[in-house]
């Protein structure tokens, strides 16, 4: 929600050269009053710019992100295309923090509401979701997804990281190297 693609950099400096071609794009949320499918409207426009129609891609969703992914695997065609889905921290069940948001004002935030038409929407049919890998990783003591097992997807591996915050799920050698292992997975 307040981070731009820079919050992937130190992933990215972890993984240099070994995983190309690479698309770290930068949605305008603008603090979360873009409503989700709008910014999966634009996750898959540059998808497309980037890799073509057709090209199998893997994708990797931080918090806010992820939903956004998930989205538009879901609801938007791009479960035709993708192969992997990896989640980090992305409240796909909900979290308490969104709860006080009002929609008319902050639309993305409030699609994350425990129990919103998004998430249930999402929630309501995974058949998407059933043919492509999927990892979830998450903080047990996230202080932005509350309570912290809410960031897994209802499908696939999940998988603990040994971080306090939030942040630290992409700035933590802890968190780094696992993500890097399973994104470099073949």
């Amino acid at each position: 929600m307040l981070d731009s693609s820079r919050v992937f950099d130190r992933l990215r400096q972890h993984l240099g050269e070994q995983l190309r071609p690479l698309l770290v794009p930068d949605l305008p949320l603008r603090f979360g009053m873009t409503p989700i499918a709008e910014s999966a409207a634009l996750l898959g426009d540059q998808i497309e710019a980037s890799f073509g129609a057709d090209q199998a891609v893997d994708l990797c969703g931080f918090s806010m992100g992820g939903v956004i992914a998930r989205t538009w695997i879901q609801l938007r065609g791009g479960h035709r295309r993708t192969r992997r889905f990896i989640s980090v921290a992305s409240p796909h069940h909900g979290t308490l923090t969104a709860n006080p948001w009002p929609r008319r004002l902050m639309a993305g935030i409030a699609d994350l509401k425990q129990g919103s038409a998004l998430l249930r929407q999402l929630n309501g049919d995974l058949s998407s979701l059933n043919a492509i890998d999927c990892c979830s990783f998450y903080s047990g003591i996230d202080l932005v997804v509350i309570p912290g097992w809410r960031a897994v997807l209802p499908v696939g591996e999940q998988r603990m990281l040994p971080v306090w915050t939030h942040p630290q799920l992409l700035r933590d050698r802890l968190s780094i190297e696992p993500l890097a292992a399973e994104l470099m997975r073949p």
